[in-house]
């Protein structure tokens, strides 16, 4: 679905705003779409994006998180939330274009531990150039992860 308009007032205003009641009906709009198609592979972890340890703070939850605890647990799907880690305190992104995001995210993740070929789905609320999502599918697969899918709310303008 396109992150514009209504949805993507929703999603800002839950995000930034802490409209939580905003999370169920944003975690089952991307249930609906990827469910049928995760249910036909085989699935190790769910791992949400990460947020730096001081924009969770500040933010007091990591959105990405949160939707992740909604599919997985739906899916019986484990999540992972300590499998990566964001060790750069990168400013938002929603200002920047393509280049400057995906300079923006160099060297931002770390892994935690590493993988032995588990398949992985990665969650994030907006995906519009890739930028956030390409860093992370990097570095798990770097450690070891098989197959890598990437799954988002929204698709941003």
């Amino acid at each position: 679905m396109a992150a514009s308009g209504v949805v993507l007032e929703v999603i800002h205003r839950y995000k930034y705003q802490r409209a939580l009641w905003f999370e169920p009906f944003l975690a089952e709009l991307m249930i609906q779409q990827a469910e049928p198609v995760l249910k036909a592979g085989s699935w190790d972890a769910v791992v949400p994006v990460p947020l730096h340890p001081l924009k969770e703070r500040e933010r007091e939850f990591n959105q990405a998180e949160r939707l992740a605890a909604h599919l997985g647990k739906r899916l019986g799907i484990p999540i992972q939330k300590h499998l990566l880690k964001r060790i750069k305190p990168t400013p938002t992104q929603t200002f920047l274009n393509k280049a400057a995001r995906q300079a923006n995210m160099q060297g931002a993740f770390r892994m935690n531990s590493p993988l032995n070929c588990q398949r992985i789905i990665l969650i994030d609320d907006v995906f519009t150039t890739g930028a956030t999502t390409n860093a992370c599918a990097r570095v798990l697969a770097e450690a070891g992860a098989g197959p890598i899918c990437v799954w988002t709310v929204a698709r941003g303008i």
